[in-house]
């Protein structure tokens, strides 16, 4: 199976941490979203396999009107052999969303919907920079599941300085409460030259403190593992059912497309990116070009990027795996790297599979790293 990505890059608001590409300007929407829809009719061969999901990512995508979001959806399903139960998501903001909105989306057949809520509480909001306030941050979840979205994810940042324990572990239980069946939780990222980086080299505010990320990393898990939901991937968790099967296929190693600028695809040894700037793109797709640079990944880059994305999984990563697709000898030398790690209790190795522990899952990406296997 495979998936396709569209990415939206317009915001209301630029948040002080986000590094995405966007614009704040949505002067050019119209053209864009044609042009978006050009991509997918020039692209129609890159997959080969059925699309199981389609995920308009941002950018915010729920600042799209329902004419333009057809459009596209006209585009894929024309040229692209969707399945007929397949997941479409749409990323939302809490100001964006309306009972009038909802039902459009429901009519376009978008049946999950992930939601930047960022946390619950007024200071943080006005941290970050966000377009929202905490009432439409409980709101907008009441009304989408009234509207009938039963499906639906909301993100969550910890780790910001001034966010108490106590006010971390009130953010995940009002998720609970309010009965969200999937959440996205992320440590706050300090992104080189955006505006919070800026505002931290001038003094304007505090950076961030690993030592209490991994403390509410760990009030995370707890939590969440008490009101019954999997961590099935480091940042994610989800009740039985419920799982992200787009974001999965990015972690399994499955071909999909992006479309939009700054967009992303994969058929499995190729990697290819589209140009981030929005003026450029629709005067490319204008001339019937797709403005994108491309590179063949080696053995070795194929190798690492399995270890880096299946390590970050409840499955783990698994060494019958590596050996039918690379190697026995890469098993030993994966393994050697690993001893350190397994003998430190960050890892486990059962059932012929490398898993991280509890102790090592807020360590993931250096300790994926460290069992990078170079050339």
């Amino acid at each position: 199976m495979s998936g396709i990505y569209i990415h939206i890059p317009f915001c209301r608001k630029a948040c002080h941490y986000c590094n995405f590409h966007f614009s704040t300007s949505q002067q050019s929407k119209a053209s864009l979203v044609a042009a978006i829809a050009k991509e997918a009719i020039i692209r129609k061969a890159y997959l080969t396999n059925t699309v199981s999901t389609i995920y308009f990512g941002g950018g915010t995508p729920s600042l799209l009107t329902a004419e333009e979001l057809l459009l596209i959806k006209q585009a894929l399903y024309s040229h692209f052999a969707v399945e007929a139960d397949a997941e479409v998501t749409l990323e939302a903001n809490p100001d964006d969303i309306t009972q009038e909105k909802l039902a459009e989306w429901k009519k376009a057949g978008i049946n999950r919907l992930s939601i930047g809520i960022q946390s619950f509480f007024e200071e943080d909001l006005q941290w970050m920079n966000r377009a929202h306030n905490a009432a439409q941050a409980k709101h907008c979840i009441i009304l989408a599941q009234k509207a009938g979205f039963t499906n639906l994810t909301i993100d969550l940042i910890y780790g910001t300085p001034g966010l108490s324990n106590e006010r971390w572990i009130a953010n995940i239980q009002t998720a609970i409460a309010l009965e969200v069946p999937h959440l996205s939780c992320y440590a706050l990222t300090v992104e080189p030259d955006t505006a919070l980086d800026k505002l931290i080299q001038k003094g304007k505010k505090e950076t961030t403190d690993q030592t209490i990320q991994a403390e509410h990393f760990e009030l995370l898990t707890k939590h969440l593992d008490t009101a019954g939901f999997e961590q099935y991937e480091i940042s994610n968790f989800a009740r039985p059912g419920f799982r992200s099967k787009h974001n999965s296929s990015y972690w399994q190693g499955k071909p999909y497309l992006g479309l939009g600028p700054s967009a992303h695809s994969f058929n499995g040894t190729t990697r290819q990116w589209n140009i981030s700037n929005n003026a450029l793109y629709i005067q490319s797709l204008d001339k019937g070009l797709v403005p994108s640079e491309a590179e063949q990944l080696t053995a070795e880059q194929q190798l690492n990027e399995y270890i880096m994305t299946s390590l970050r999984t409840i499955e783990g990563c698994s060494m019958e795996w590596i050996a039918e697709n690379w190697s026995l000898q890469k098993v030993e030398d994966v393994l050697t790297a690993a001893k350190k790690y397994i003998d430190d209790e960050k890892l486990s190795f059962t059932d012929n599979r490398l898993l991280l522990t509890q102790k090592g899952k807020f360590l993931a990406d250096g300790i994926a790293a460290d069992l990078f296997q170079l050339s």
